[in-house]
Order: structure tokens, then sequence, then C-alpha cells
């Protein structure tokens, strides 16, 4: 599969790149979910990169294993999932992808501008990308733990778009609601919250998949990444 190697200083990793039919192009980072850069993250880059974007997934486990991919559907494959979660170094893990961003928008194929979208876990470092890095504007789905961190959110100088589930099992009601008085005061923070939607409610295939809201949330980031990206 298509791939770019980014070097770090204590190592180096690979990208999953996804190149539009057109470049050069604006840049997207998608960052990964707990289960590695796998078939749901690489489709949702070639899916940015049919909308017109050179789409990156660097492979942020590196340090753990390099190229993990597993899915959601066993319970091995989940525990396996949370130990990730567990032992992966997060300020590391935005290092590399803020790696990523420089060497991405030096490539021939980038216009200049790039945004980030992340989904679970991917979601949180998304929020890290709008409090520590230049990205031009970011997206977050049903970003985890985002509530213990809103002392970064006075650093959020560039669009940030944020999608909600209301019945997210990750997220409960109350961390929904310090997430929401943090950051709707911030005229640059859009939030999205979908009604009867559990967490990865837009991860196709998911058990919690739900087709009408990941249709309306990915509608409403193709139009923000549209705005700020195009």
């Amino acid at each position: 599969m298509p791939e770019i190697h980014i070097d770090a200083r204590d190592g180096h990793f690979s990208a999953y790149l996804a190149k539009p039919a057109k470049t050069p192009a604006p840049a997207i980072l998608v960052i990964q979910e707990i289960f590695g850069v796998n078939k749901v993250m690489r489709d949702l880059c070639d899916g940015f990169a049919k909308q017109g974007y050179l789409a990156v997934c660097p492979d942020l486990f590196w340090r753990i294993e390099p190229g993990i991919q597993i899915t959601d559907k066993t319970d091995a494959e989940w525990a396996r999932a949370f130990e990730l979660f567990q032992t992966f170094n997060q300020t590391k893990g935005v290092e590399d992808l803020i790696l990523t961003l420089e060497h991405v928008r030096k490539l021939k194929e980038c216009g200049g501008k790039a945004g980030t979208v992340g989904y679970c876990l991917g979601g949180r470092l998304a929020y890290f990308m709008a409090t520590r890095s230049n990205a031009d504007c970011n997206v977050s789905y049903y970003g985890v733990g985002i509530e213990t961190v809103l002392d970064e959110s006075a650093a959020i100088t560039k669009p940030l778009l944020m999608h909600i589930a209301a019945k997210d099992q990750f997220v409960p009601p109350e961390a929904q609601a310090r997430i929401r008085e943090a950051l709707s005061k911030n005229p640059r923070v859009a939030i999205h919250v979908y009604e009867n939607c559990d967490h990865a409610f837009a991860r196709v295939g998911g058990a919690h998949y739900d087709a009408a809201a990941a249709k309306l949330a990915n509608e409403r980031t193709a139009a923000f990444f549209k705005t700020y990206l195009g």
C-alpha cells in the first residue's frame, strides 16, 4: 500500500498516503482509533482523496509495535486495543502528528493548507492538534477524555469542529456538559451533538454505526474542510 516515512527524534514511522486525482491539493491528517492504521482508517483516507484531498494516516503506535492493524470484531482485539491505548504515549503521539503535518506540507502534492480529523483516540488527539499545532483546522469525532484537558482550550486559535455522541459510553453526560460549557464560548469551535448515538457511530460496520448520523456528521465535516482548506 502507498506509504511515506517520517523521521522522529527517536526513530521513524510510516503513514498511509492516499492521493487525489489532481495535485497539488490541501492535506488532511487522518488520526487513527485505538485499532491502528487498519482498513477503516485507510478507507477514510481513500474517501478524503476522492473529495480532492491529500490524505495521510500516520502509524502512532510504532513505538509499541509498528504496523498494528486490528478490528473491533472480537473480544481479544478489543482487549489488545485497550492495552495499546493504556500503553500509548499521547504526548509523543501529538509530536508525531506535528512532524507528519510538517512533512506533508513539504510534499510536492500538497498545496500548503492542512487540517486534521480524528476518531475516538484520534478525536482526542485532534483536540490536541487544535491546542498545540498550527494545523489550519481540526475535526474531532467522539474524542475521549477531552473533559480532562480543557485547561488547554485557550490555545485554540484555528477552527475546530466536534462531533459528540449523546449516549457515548466513554464520554458520560457530565463530561459532555463540561466540554460544551468550556468550548462553546470560543467562536472558533463548533459542537454538534448526535442524540441516541453511542461511541463510534460513524465507524462503518461498527456495533454502534448509525447511518443517518454518520451521513450528517460527514457532510458537516466535508463542508467544514471545504470552507477552511478549499
